[in-house]
């Protein structure tokens, strides 16, 4: 029986999801019915996602792909165009943060490759998946961002920074696109045990205190945050657009 989180026939594209938040995505996203294409820049675990995903019944395609270089993107959404048609979903996942320290300190070229990897990517993903989008009338961008953006740092401000401009980029992209009824939507995870965080969420004079502050009283899983994704993504989120989830555990909620 079909049900507003119901993703049959829709195909969808998760960048950055063969482990972690993304691999959670696409699962979650298949297991609602979608056809979904994995990437990552790791070649072997495109595969290995893939497959897993085929073995548990899901129609899956494996693209690997550096989202900082336009020319793997546009090999992304051929590929996918040519295995399972126009595409219905895009989340925007991947991101890096190469640098820790202050901003002050930042060379030129790490902050140009955080901007380029974190926002321009997801900006020219848009643009090549729209056409499909606009032909139908109907589809969901969704971008995650991070509380990082929500908030201040001395140690990840370049990393804050391209995930605040995530924010706005939804809200930009979600009224240039509304009447089209193309929905672009953005969420912020807080600090989830993935192999991304791993330095922070392994590291008990971090964790500890963060934990205690964090109203649920503990650190986000990835399958935290897929659930979110299958709503944007599907008609129960139909009426939704420019707006920033927030799923951190209550860890933002002022006191």
């Amino acid at each position: 029986m079909s049900t507003p989180f119901d993703l049959s026939g829709k195909t969808a594209i998760v960048t950055g999801s063969t482990k972690g938040i993304g691999h959670a995505i696409a699962f979650a996203l298949a297991d609602a019915g979608a056809r979904v294409v994995v990437s990552s820049r790791d070649e072997g675990r495109v595969s290995e996602t893939a497959n897993s995903m085929k073995d548990a019944g899901h129609e899956v395609l494996g693209v690997p792909c550096n989202v900082g270089r336009k020319d793997e993107l546009e090999n992304l959404v051929t590929k996918t165009r040519e295995a399972f048609g126009p595409v219905d979903v895009l989340v925007c996942n991947a991101a890096i943060n190469p640098y820790y320290g202050p901003a002050m300190e930042i060379p030129d070229e790490v902050f140009a490759k955080v901007m380029q990897t974190n926002i321009q990517a997801q900006l020219w993903l848009a643009q090549m998946v729209v056409p499909d989008m606009r032909d139908r009338k109907d589809g969901a961008i969704i971008l995650v961002s991070s509380i990082g953006g929500l908030r201040g740092s001395d140690v990840i401000g370049a990393y804050n920074i391209s995930k605040a401009a995530d924010i706005q980029l939804a809200k930009n992209l979600a009224v240039e696109l509304g009447p089209d009824n193309i929905r672009v939507n953005a969420i912020c995870p807080g600090l989830v045990k993935t192999d991304f965080a791993r330095a922070l969420w392994e590291n008990p004079e971090f964790a500890e205190p963060r934990i205690a502050a964090t109203p649920l009283r503990r650190l986000g899983e990835p399958e935290d945050i897929a659930g979110a994704a299958v709503f944007l993504a599907s008609a129960a989120g139909a009426w939704m657009t420019g707006q920033t989830i927030v799923i951190d555990g209550g860890a933002t909620v002022p006191v």
